[in-house]
């Protein structure tokens, strides 16, 4: 296997590793609005995700200084092509950061429900641009003989790149709405269960139909293998949150991710970003790819980093591992 292919699978775990713990991320920030019934209880679902909602971001930035390293083109035409809805989805994640920090600066209601609405936006948009964004690289955009998109906003917004993005949202609103119920004590906790399990149904009938639409438009064996998982762990996950059985469905609603994410990759492998205009013109590993020099250096820092970075997030979700209630909140604040 070339370093290339290498760099492509570790791009691949990276943008899982990325959707499976911001996923989570992402669903509790929908959940402020759709779970929590008053202040308090959004300060609880927030708190599930205080102590990591930032390291779980720390995936995108090395997904994303991995693709700049490894496929300076990848990258290149991806952020000049997909320039808006990237700029709309770092836009909300600055904001999002800065919301979580400042909502309980002050104590005016108005100053934290200002905040909590940007919770909730700066959540959801995201959550539903990342499924249109990728099910576009999957599918081909316009990409000429010099590697530059040439298409325009309109052509991002197709009927399956659109159904991604529903797929996106709903899938990470039940991994989220999973979470709070693992991560809560209470009533808050039995409503996260109800509301999980209507949230996996709707997620299951999308998934089903964006996976299959991808699967008869560019599948193959391992697509195909990785799709029959992701559909069997969804199910898995909606009938083990109806059973009050958080941790497995929890585990499962991942596992959902993992396969499907890896499916899509599956898909695109060997292209990075294929061309609808003509397929001579696609984006590949071969011709998006850095030196081979280059991907060494990489490979090297890589593993001396990565199992540091690992070792250390993995220490932060045991320290902060305890179930959290409203009867932990001294106040509404």
């Amino acid at each position: 296997m070339e370093l290339h292919d290498v760099w492509f699978a570790a791009i691949a775990v990276l943008w899982t590793g990325y959707f499976f713990l911001e996923g989570f991320d992402f669903g509790i920030g929908v959940l402020t609005k759709l779970l929590a019934k008053d202040r308090k209880e959004r300060r609880v679902l927030i708190n599930t995700i205080g102590p990591v909602w930032d390291g779980n971001e720390v995936w995108l930035l090395s997904a994303g200084g991995a693709t700049f390293a490894a496929f300076p083109e990848w990258y290149a035409t991806l952020f000049s092509g997909f320039y808006l809805p990237l700029l709309v989805i770092l836009v909300c994640l600055i904001v999002r950061g800065v919301a979580f920090e400042y909502r309980a600066k002050r104590p005016e209601e108005r100053w934290q429900r200002n905040w909590e609405h940007a919770i909730f936006w700066t959540s959801l948009l995201p959550a539903v641009l990342w499924g249109v964004a990728f099910g576009n690289i999957v599918r081909g955009v316009k990409i000429d003989a010099d590697m530059e998109y040439v298409g325009d906003l309109a052509d991002l917004l197709n009927p399956y790149a659109l159904l991604g993005g529903l797929v996106t949202l709903t899938l990470f609103t039940f991994h989220g709405a999973v979470f709070a119920a693992l991560k809560t004590v209470g009533d808050i906790r039995a409503r996260a269960r109800k509301l999980a399990f209507g949230l996996g149904l709707v997620a299951a009938v999308l998934a089903l139909g964006f996976l299959g639409w991808t699967q008869l438009d560019s599948g193959d064996g391992g697509s195909l293998a990785a799709m029959v998982v992701a559909v069997l762990a969804l199910a898995g996950a909606v009938v083990a949150i109806r059973a009050g059985r958080e941790g497995w469905s929890f585990a499962l609603s991942g596992l959902t991710i993992v396969a499907a994410v890896a499916m899509l990759f599956l898909t695109l492998f060997p292209n990075v970003m294929p061309s609808s205009l003509n397929a001579e013109w696609s984006l590949t590993v071969t011709n998006a790819s850095s030196t081979p020099y280059t991907l060494k250096i990489m490979t090297w820092c890589a593993g001396i980093a990565t199992p540091l970075v690992l070792l250390y997030q993995g220490w932060t979700y045991w320290v902060f591992r305890k179930r959290i209630g409203t009867h932990h909140i001294a106040d509404a604040h």
